[in-house]
Parts: C-alpha cells; sequence; structure tokens
C-alpha cells in the first residue's frame, strides 16, 4: 500500500527563485536563509519520496481569477515551469503521477470534497520555489509530484478546519491506493506578510514562531483560528497558511520534528520551515 511517511511545511517567496537562478544564493543577504534548508536537503536524500502531494496557490498564472475552484487537483502526466512575466524559470520539468492523482480525486469527490481537476496547468513559484529548496539545483526533480491547489487568492478562501480535513481526506485515499509508495505531503506558502495597504511589509514574529510550534506540540489548536485571525495577525496574505493545514491533517496525531527553520526577512515576508516525520 502506498504511506504517507512526512510532511514538510515551506514558504515559497519568488525571490528565492530568483536568488538561486542567478547565482546570489552565497551573497550576505541571502546565506543565512538558505542554508537553514541544508538540514532538510541533507534529510531527502534519505527519506526519498516516490511522490510529493504538493499543496500550494496558483498566482493567477494558470487559473485566471474568472474561474476560482476551492481546491483543485492535477492529474496530468507532467507540468511545464510558468512565465510569470519575467520568462520561465531554468529548472526541470515537473512530472506527475496521474495514476494516484486520479485515484485521490476520486476517493475525496466520494469524500464529498468538490475538487477541480486540471490536467494541464503551468506551475508558478508556488511549486517550484519549494522544490528547489528541498532538493537543490538538479537535471531532473527526484520525485514525482501530484499538485493540490487551494484558494487563498480571492475571498471567501477554505477555512484552516477544512484544510485540516482535506488532508485527513488525502491520507484516507493514499492509504488505499494499492502501489507500494512512499509519499510526503508539502504544504507551502506563508509565513506572516502583507503585500498592499497601510500594513505592508507586516511580519508577525511571535505568531509565526507559535504557529510553527503548535504545528509540532499543539496542532489542534490551529484548526481553531479563523479567517480574522489570519488576517490580524499575520496580514492579508498570511491566509496562506491554511495550506499547512492540509499537510498537518495528513500526518495524523503523532509526529516528530526533524527540523525547523524560521527567517526574517526574505524580499518582504517571514519565511517559514518545518520537517515532520509520522511517528
Amino acid at each position: 500500500m502506498a504511506r504517507i511517511t512526512a510532511g514538510v511545511a515551506t514558504s515559497h517567496v519568488p525571490a528565492i527563485g530568483a536568488a538561486i537562478d542567478l547565482g546570489k544564493t552565497q551573497e550576505p543577504y541571502w546565506a543565512p536563509l538558505f542554508a537553514g534548508y541544508e538540514k532538510s536537503r541533507a534529510w531527502q536524500k534519505d527519506a526519498r519520496p516516490d511522490v510529493v502531494i504538493l499543496v500550494f496557490n496558483d498566482h493567477a498564472t494558470s487559473l485566471m481569477l474568472e474561474v476560482v475552484p476551492t481546491f483543485a487537483i492535477g492529474c496530468a502526466e507532467r507540468y511545464r515551469p510558468a512565465d510569470e512575466g519575467w520568462g520561465a524559470r531554468p529548472v526541470p520539468m515537473v512530472q506527475g503521477h496521474p495514476e494516484l492523482a486520479a485515484h485521490i480525486a476520486e476517493s475525496l469527490i466520494i469524500d464529498e470534497f468538490d475538487m477541480t481537476i486540471l490536467n494541464d496547468m503551468d506551475v508558478d513559484h508556488g511549486m517550484t520555489v519549494p522544490l528547489s529548496l528541498l532538493f537543490g539545483e538538479v537535471g531532473q526533480w527526484p520525485t514525482r509530484v501530484i499538485p493540490v491547489l487551494v484558494n487563498v487568492t480571492q475571498f471567501p478562501p477554505p477555512s484552516g478546519d477544512r484544510c485540516w480535513r482535506l488532508g485527513e481526506a488525502i491520507a484516507r485515499a493514499v492509504a488505499s491506493f494499492p502501489e507500494d509508495l512512499n509519499v510526503q505531503v508539502w504544504g507551502t506558502g506563508g509565513m506572516s506578510h502583507q503585500l498592499q495597504g497601510k500594513r505592508a511589509g507586516l511580519i508577525n514574529k511571535p505568531f509565526d514562531q507559535a504557529f510553527l510550534e503548535n504545528l509540532t506540540t499543539d496542532p489542534q489548536a490551529l484548526r481553531k483560528l479563523t479567517h480574522y485571525d489570519y488576517l490580524r495577525e499575520a496580514g492579508s496574505e498570511g491566509i496562506e497558511l491554511i495550506m499547512w493545514l492540509v499537510m498537518r491533517g495528513a500526518l495524523g496525531d503523532a509526529v516528530n520534528e526533524v527540523h525547523r527553520f524560521y527567517h526574517v526577512p526574505a524580499s518582504n515576508t517571514a519565511v517559514g520551515h518545518v520537517v515532520l516525520e509520522r511517528a
């Protein structure tokens, strides 16, 4: 049977991708950030996932604001790196796992999650930056990837609790797939940040650090956070943290924390990262 063995949460700041692509990772501004992922990259070489279910949000790249699904899943064979206005990142094509993706989609719909099925899409920094951070600069990504998209771009987004329950449903779906696969679930986006308005540049370190702590020690408390809580404490873009709860819901109750990292700033945001293994 397929099995979920670990979860990863990480920010997906687009400037991180630019720093990698332009050879700036060892510059004084960027070096501390990339150093924070060295342990995770070493861990991934031993973890060797067959499939990563990567939860992110499309930034009006493939899904325009005329049609905004609450939840969507990619079922394609492969996904092209998107041109986000300055050319596509020079990273490998993302290889999908359409058989497992179709199985998960069917299971989620039976579980009453109305998933939008995406059979063709380009993937933006929400996917390619986390892959670069965890696998480095490679000629081919060492895992297949199933995209799961969550609407955090246009009101109303789903609640954090709903995202948690989506993660639980994904775990049930994976466990019922007959092929022997090592699967990880990644939640991306966040942490506290706001890109516009009077609070542009907001970074709330205490909130971010408490969120990271609670992912391991008191995850049920995170299910209670409301849209207003995220807006007040983490800024208008801090709502991206609900995607981390998809990952955490998929892992079950008991986890072991492998690595945790927090860094300010990267561009105009805070960067958070945690690696969790199922206990």
